[in-house]
C-alpha cells in the first residue's frame, strides 16, 4: 500500500529532531507557534536545492539531507547568528522510504548538532527539490552583514578552498586522481561544515561577512558592491588543502578562487581587531587565512605570486548561466 503525505509527515518528521522550550506549537498543525527570546532579532533565510542543479542526481540521501540544512546554516553563520527553527518543504518524485528515512537522518543528525528544531513544511510530488527556512537569534547591533567593509581592512577565509568544485569535477568525471583524494573532495562537496561557532565568534570584531557558496571571487564581490569599495585579493595565499594541492589539476588555487560550494566564511577585520579575532577562531580549531586587502578603488584585483593580475576564467556560480549538476 502506497505511504501517503500524511504517512510521510507522521512517520519521518514528526517528534523528530531536538525539542526546544521556545516552540510553543510546532509540526501537526496550520502553523507553528514560537516564541522569540526577549531583546533578539530574527534573522531569516531561505534556500532550495534543486537535483541536478544544486547537487548530482546520484548524491546519496544522507549527504542530501545534511547539505539541504548545512547549506542554510552557512547563511545564519555568515551573519553571526545563533540557530533555532527550520521548516523544510520536500518535493518527491515517489514516496521512497528508504530514500526518506536516509534523507531524515542526516538533516536531523545536524539539526541535533546544532539545536534546530523543524517546526513545520510541506511535502508534495514532483522533481526532487528541497527547501530549507531557518531562523536564529542575534542582539540588535551586533549582526554581521556584507555592507561594513572599510579600506584597509584584511579580507580573511575560514578553512580550505576549492575541494567542493574538485568533488563535483569529480563526480562529472572531468578531473581523475587517487580514491582517497577523490574521497576527500567528494565528501566536501556532499557535507559541507557550517561555520556556525566562527560566525558568533566574529561578531564585534568583522566588519564584513559572506559565506562562500558561489566562488570566493563572486561571494567576496558581494561584499564589494554592498560596502562600496574594492579587494586586492592575493591568489597565492588562497588556503589550499594537501588533496587539492596534490591532485594534478596545474592550477588548483582557480577552483579556490571561483569554485563555490565550499560553504567557508569570507570576511573582513580592521587591523587592530585581527589579533582578537584571529585568537577566538583559534580557541575554536578554525583556522583562517589572510587572502586580502579591502581598498578604496572600486573592483576586485586578483594578483598573482608575481604581483600580476589576472583574470578568472569564471566569477563564481550563476543559476541561468550553467554549470549543471546532474
Amino acid at each position: 500500500m502506497p505511504v501517503s503525505e500524511f504517512d510521510i509527515i507522521r512517520r519521518y518528521f514528526e517528534h523528530h529532531g531536538p525539542t526546544r522550550g521556545d516552540v510553543a506549537l510546532g509540526i501537526g498543525d496550520d502553523a507553528a507557534l514560537l516564541v522569540p527570546p526577549a531583546g533578539q532579532q530574527l534573522a531569516v533565510s531561505v534556500d532550495t536545492l534543486v537535483a541536478g542543479v544544486h547537487f548530482p542526481v546520484q548524491t546519496a540521501p544522507e549527504a542530501i539531507g545534511h547539505k539541504s540544512l548545512a547549506v542554510n546554516l552557512s547563511d545564519l553563520a555568515a551573519m553571526g547568528a545563533e540557530p533555532s527553527w527550520a521548516t523544510l518543504a520536500l518535493t518527491l518524485p515517489t514516496a521512497d522510504e528508504a530514500w526518506l528515512a536516509a534523507f531524515c537522518a542526516g538533516f536531523f543528525a545536524l539539526a541535533r548538532e546544532y539545536g534546530v528544531a523543524l517546526v513545520g513544511g510541506d511535502t508534495t510530488h514532483g522533481p526532487l527539490s528541497i527547501t530549507v527556512q531557518i531562523m536564529g537569534f542575534v542582539p540588535p547591533g551586533q549582526a554581521l552583514t556584507r555592507a561594513g567593509a572599510k579600506p584597509g581592512d584584511g579580507v580573511f577565509v575560514t578553512g580550505t578552498l576549492g575541494d567542493a568544485g574538485a568533488g563535483l569535477r569529480v563526480v562529472q568525471g572531468t578531473l581523475t586522481t587517487s580514491t582517497i583524494i577523490a574521497d576527500q573532495f567528494k565528501a566536501r562537496l556532499d557535507r559541507p561544515t557550517p561555520r556556525v561557532a566562527a560566525g558568533l565568534a566574529l561578531r564585534g570584531l568583522a566588519n564584513a561577512a559572506i559565506d562562500i557558496s558561489d566562488g570566493l571571487a563572486a561571494d567576496l564581490g558581494h561584499i564589494l558592491d554592498a560596502s562600496g569599495v574594492g579587494a586586492e585579493l592575493e591568489l597565492a595565499k588562497l588556503p589550499l588543502s594537501d588533496a587539492l594541492q596534490h591532485c594534478g589539476l596545474p592550477e588548483p588555487w582557480r577552483l579556490a578562487a571561483s569554485a563555490g560550494d565550499d560553504y567557508e566564511l569570507c570576511f573582513t577585520l580592521p587591523p587592530e581587531k585581527e589579533a582578537e579575532a584571529l585568537a577566538r577562531l583559534s580557541a575554536l580549531g578554525c583556522p583562517a587565512t589572510r587572502v586580502g586587502t579591502i581598498t578604496a578603488e572600486p573592483g576586485l584585483r586578483c594578483r598573482n605570486a608575481e604581483g600580476k593580475v589576472v583574470t578568472l576564467a569564471g566569477t563564481g556560480y550563476d543559476h541561468f548561466a550553467g554549470d549543471p549538476r546532474g
